[in-house]
């Protein structure tokens, strides 16, 4: 663990309070927490793009921020870095007891269900309520399938995904009639019910819509990347043409992406 108690250390360093890092020094849980959120977003970019030298070091990154607010907790007096091991490891025995205890499961499926009765029976034990625990600050779309699921596990759900389209349509419907004359703030409504009508669908699917949006913005971009190289290479730019050429040349991108 040398490398950790080096990490600790320099961490140490950058907050003292004499000879540390001015802009370390004035940070608090509230400023580094966006940080930490896109550390985190970082790390799954990488991922998706299947880079695992950028992987290593969004990882490092990331942990970077769990550093941080261990130290920042540890000024405080109120815990350290290794109260927040400790608690992460014991509480890994405890949600795996087909591992560390006498349970068995049969399989990954056996054990989603046995690892969600288990936060299910923290959760009673800790008087929250069943949407109790699921971040605000999480990206709206992963945040809409972990409510979706969560309610599920009561029976308040679609009966299949077949039911789940018919209410996307629904919500179409009453977004296009919306926008004919409503106020801004239904028209915005309409879209949020809509929206998080495709993300239940994507859950009866077992899709991660976060994920799937996250591979559709790539490719948008990778396409549309594909465009300019295009149009820079005949001495154009994306706002000199007319749409009906751009048109044409993003089904040129795509088609180059199905070839390959």
């Amino acid at each position: 663990m040398k490398a950790m108690e080096e990490l600790l250390e320099v961490m140490r360093r950058l907050r003292d309070p004499h000879n540390g890092c001015p802009w370390d020094q004035a940070q608090t849980f509230a400023t580094i927490a966006p940080y930490t959120i896109e550390e985190a977003f970082e790390v799954a970019d990488a991922i998706e793009r299947g880079d695992l030298d950028l992987l290593r070091e969004e990882l490092g990154d990331l942990l970077f921020q769990v550093v941080f607010h261990a130290r920042l907790a540890e000024e405080q007096g109120a815990f350290d870095f290794t109260a927040v091991a400790a608690g992460l490891a014991a509480k890994m025995r405890r949600r795996h007891p087909h591992v560390f205890g006498a349970a068995r499961v049969v399989d990954a499926a056996a054990q989603t269900v046995a690892w969600e009765s288990h936060k299910a029976g923290e959760r009673a034990a800790r008087n929250e309520g069943l949407l109790d625990g699921i971040p605000a600050a999480l990206p709206a779309l992963a945040r809409a399938q972990k409510l979706g699921r969560r309610a599920a596990r009561v029976g308040f759900d679609w009966s299949d995904a077949r039911a789940v389209l018919g209410k996307i349509a629904e919500e179409a419907e009453e977004l296009a009639e919306a926008t004919s004359g409503s106020s801004s703030a239904q028209i915005d409504e309409e879209l949020g019910d809509l929206l998080f009508s495709v993300v239940n669908f994507a859950r009866h699917l077992e899709v991660d819509a976060e994920g799937a949006l996250r591979r559709a913005n790539l490719k948008f971009e990778r396409r549309f990347r594909a465009m300019e190289a295009a149009l820079a290479a005949s001495g154009r730019a994306a706002d000199e043409v007319d749409s009906e050429t751009l048109e044409q040349l993003w089904d040129v991108a795509k088609e180059a992406e199905a070839d390959r």
